[in-house]
Order: structure tokens, then sequence, then C-alpha cells
């Protein structure tokens, strides 16, 4: 599975990129903010959710960490996704968030 650093991800926000993130972080942890742009789909979710993914699309997975989703995107690739996880999660993530 591809990496990438909160750096990089912050440089394509900053530059509009169109990103597909993709948030396993349970209910209590996206109060504290989530990254702009971000679907929220908590990690147990993510089997009876992925028919509604488009397998054309890459998705930048994130939690708090980096291990959840890390299993998400593991999961994802097994089903044939394209999938990215983000180094470090939101512990290693300094840039702006949106609260839901």
């Amino acid at each position: 599975m591809k990496t990438m650093t909160t750096d990089e991800l912050i440089d394509l926000l900053d530059a509009n990129e169109d990103l597909n993130i993709i948030d396993v972080r349970e209910d209590f942890e996206v109060e504290h903010g989530m990254i702009p742009g971000a679907i929220h789909i908590p990690l147990g979710f993510i089997p009876e959710r992925a028919p509604e993914l488009d397998k054309s699309k890459e998705y930048i997975m994130v939690c708090k960490g980096g291990v959840r989703s890390a299993n998400a995107g593991e999961y994802l690739e097994s089903q044939g996704f394209k999938v990215v996880n983000l180094e470090g999660g939101m512990m290693a993530y300094d840039g702006e968030l949106e609260f839901k």
C-alpha cells in the first residue's frame, strides 16, 4: 500500500486538488475535527460501505495514528480499490480542520 506524509497531503489540499479522503475514526474522535472534505466511515463500517465507493478513484485513508487506516486500506485494496495511507494519521496532521 502506498503511503503519504501529512506535509504531502497539506500541499495537495493547498493546491485545491480533488481528493477522496476517508476518515475511519470513531464518532467521538471526529468531533475534534476532520480534514476538510473527508468522508467519515468508521472502521467497522468499511466492508458494508465499500460498495458506495468508486474503484476508479484513489482514496486517502486517515485515522488517529495510521494503524486503523492501514487496516481499512488493506481491506479496500483486497477489494480492488486504490488506496494511500496517511502516515501518522491525525496525530501528525497540523493543517486546517472542519467540524461537522
